[in-house]
């Protein structure tokens, strides 16, 4: 047994980490050493871990399975609880209670409200009714453009309560960004603000949205603007439809965009994220019922719905919409200070800047309610972490690592570990998290790619469309024969912790969003201006920087092409800088030089990251050599 158990409990509340512990020893005879060895065993035994997961949180299956796992030679062909069926809502409305509010909501327009669960049940209930009215049945794909409201959970609740599939994606994605998602789902119903403010600005999309529903074929529109309100709606006389899915069918389809081509359509499975949710944010984050727990996010982020499923957990959600600075740069630590909120998360970015600036307009602020600081998006610096633990002695700091191609993290917390600055504490329960080299040997204390060396119950059931799994393996298994390559470049330190350094491929990485480079590309190539260019994303502890290389003979209207981008794609799209270069580096092959230039702009040498002779252009890369000598990035 672990050590600590000795500890006399009857004095102190036990963690959902120890319970987890003595319901192992109690129902299974488990013991173990340490952690690692905890761990070790969930990786080996993921059957029994699985259930065992499933039997703590006491699961509800609506019909029960026959195997809790049944293997593939191809990891992507792997089945998880066969015959179950299962209900995300269902398991949400269970947690109804007149004692705490189910959401506590406050936006730069509107003051902190709570919202009870029967509001929120009514709520969901009412939209239902519209949905049910425009024929939305299981199966059927229903997309959202919407902001982080309170409408916009119960929206999602009433679709999946249908057995539908959801996808959403925040109103600052341009017009084009959106048609490129969710063109690929073919949504029946379309949800939206039509209206929102943002940094003091009011924003009315109506245009846009038109636009955006003109190319989705026989989609109905749902304008959230007009259900923003839970004071008027009385929908007793009508049932709650919480229906019953198999485990595998999907819950909601989510974008991660790769070097080419239009953004991948990820596609998760209701029981995983149900039973991975619970475990990641009970068990390792310590969410228990009765807690507050918020995570500011937009609704295009995995982290929305990550935070979505901390009402399984029994706590209460909380939503900020609107600018974290605005309309002053304390607004989100005031409204956790207000709220009382007990898990507040963020990108590691915002908490850096805060840091820089020694937390001032809080400094008299009492936060002792606070249990975790949650960061993930990038790489946190030890010197943010330290000054995060000097600021918030009574909470813990917790890193997550993983994405939105498994939306949860890999790596992360541990509520009784000590958090080293600069490392992420442990590998997560049931993730067989590896650090390999290019020939697929496993690394310690060394630099490398980060895989996942067996099936892992939150790899997604498919990509959207990706009909014989083609997709599937050109994303993940193109490096490894059969095993999941993350895209990451991470260190695993011989007491078990982690180093992320940030992607090792071409994806973009900005406020925990991935993004291709494609999707710039294309909105450069209509510029008959510009002759070629290079989009390189660089991160360390320290900063985050997005530099466009543009290949032109005439001076460029910076100005008017980050406009474009900002407008079409995100404000995560407009780089930070944009450089002229004469030319640009290509492979033998004719693709771009992208991921040895972005590792020679961040300290290698030219000899550790590409050979001339591999190039079509071989002198091109002299200019970069000597641009990385003089701009060093640190």
């Amino acid at each position: 047994m672990f050590s600590y158990i000795a500890i006399n409990m009857s004095k102190i509340k036990l963690s959902n980490y120890q319970r987890y512990i003595q319901f192992l020893q109690q129902e299974y005879q488990f013991s173990f050493s340490d952690y690692q060895d905890l761990h070790n065993w969930s990786v080996s035994h993921q059957a029994v871990f699985w259930e065992s997961i499933a039997r703590f949180f006491s699961i509800s299956f609506d019909s029960p399975f026959s195997r809790v796992l049944s293997l593939s030679e191809n990891p992507w062909e792997t089945t998880w609880f066969e015959g179950a069926e299962i209900s995300y809502a269902k398991h949400i409305f269970s947690q109804f209670s007149n004692d705490r509010p189910a959401l506590i909501y406050q936006s730069e327009t509107n003051p902190l409200t709570e919202i009870s669960w029967q509001a929120l049940r009514n709520k969901t209930v009412h939209i239902q009714q519209q949905l049910l009215a425009l024929g939305v049945q299981k199966g059927d794909c229903v997309a959202a453009y919407c902001i982080n409201a309170p409408e916009t959970i119960a929206a999602f609740l009433a679709v999946n309560g249908l057995g539908a599939v959801w996808s959403s994606c925040s109103p600052d994605f341009g017009s084009d960004a959106v048609h490129d998602r969710f063109s690929q789902l073919k949504p029946k119903v379309l949800f939206a603000h039509s209206h929102y403010t943002y940094k003091g600005k009011q924003f009315d999309i109506s245009e846009r949205i038109a636009d955006l529903q003109e190319g989705l074929e026989n989609c109905a529109f749902i304008d959230l603007c007009d259900a923003n309100s839970f004071d008027d709606v009385d929908a007793n006389d009508h049932q709650l439809y919480l229906h019953p899915v198999s485990f595998s069918d999907p819950i909601w389809v989510l974008f991660s965009s790769g070097t080419t081509g239009k953004p991948k359509a990820i596609v998760h499975g209701t029981g995983a994220m149900i039973l991975e949710h619970q475990k990641a944010l009970a068990i390792h984050q310590d969410v228990c019922e009765g807690d507050r727990y918020f995570w500011n996010s937009t609704t295009g982020w995995m982290m929305w719905n990550y935070a979505l499923s901390s009402l399984l957990c029994g706590a209460t959600l909380c939503l900020y919409n609107g600018a974290p600075n605005s309309p002053k740069r304390s607004v989100l630590w005031d409204f956790t200070y207000a709220a009382n909120i007990n898990h507040f998360g963020h990108g590691a970015v915002y908490f850096q800047y805060h840091a820089d600036q020694d937390f001032s307009g809080i400094e008299t602020l009492d936060f002792q309610h606070l249990k975790t600081i949650g960061s993930t998006g990038s790489p946190m610096s030890a010197d943010t972490c330290r000054s995060l633990q000097h600021r918030f002695p009574n909470a813990q700091v917790i890193s997550l690592s993983g994405g939105t191609d498994v939306c949860t993290a890999f790596v992360g917390g541990h509520p009784e570990m000590k958090v080293t600055p600069g490392e992420i504490q442990c590998k997560m329960l049931g993730a067989p998290v590896e650090v390999w080299n290019i020939h697929g040997d496993k690394l310690i204390n060394q630099a490398g790619e980060l895989v996942l060396s067996k099936s892992f119950l939150s790899m997604p059931i498919c990509l959207w469309g990706d009909q014989d799994s083609t997709m599937m393996q050109a994303s993940y298994y193109g490096m490894y024969a059969r095993v999941w390559n993350h895209g990451d470049w991470a260190t695993e330190n011989d007491t078990g912790s982690f180093v992320i350094h940030g992607r090792s491929d071409a994806t973009l990485n900005r406020q925990g969003v991935r993004i291709g480079t494609a999707e710039i590309y294309n909105i450069l190539n209509t510029w008959k201006d510009i002759e070629d260019s290079l989009v390189i994303h660089l991160t360390n502890h320290n900063r985050d920087s997005l530099i466009l290389f543009v290949m032109s003979r005439f001076e460029i209207d910076e100005k008017e092409i980050k406009a474009q981008l900002r407008e079409q794609c995100s404000p995560r799209h407009v780089p930070d800088h944009m450089v002229r270069v004469p030319e640009i580096p290509y492979t033998l092959s004719g693709k771009k030089v992208e991921i040895p230039i972005k590792r020679l702009l961040m300290g290698a040498s030219q000899s550790d990251v590409l050979s001339r002779d591999s190039l079509r252009n071989p002198d091109s890369i002299t200019w970069f050599v000597d641009y990385a000598k003089s701009n060093p990035f640190t």
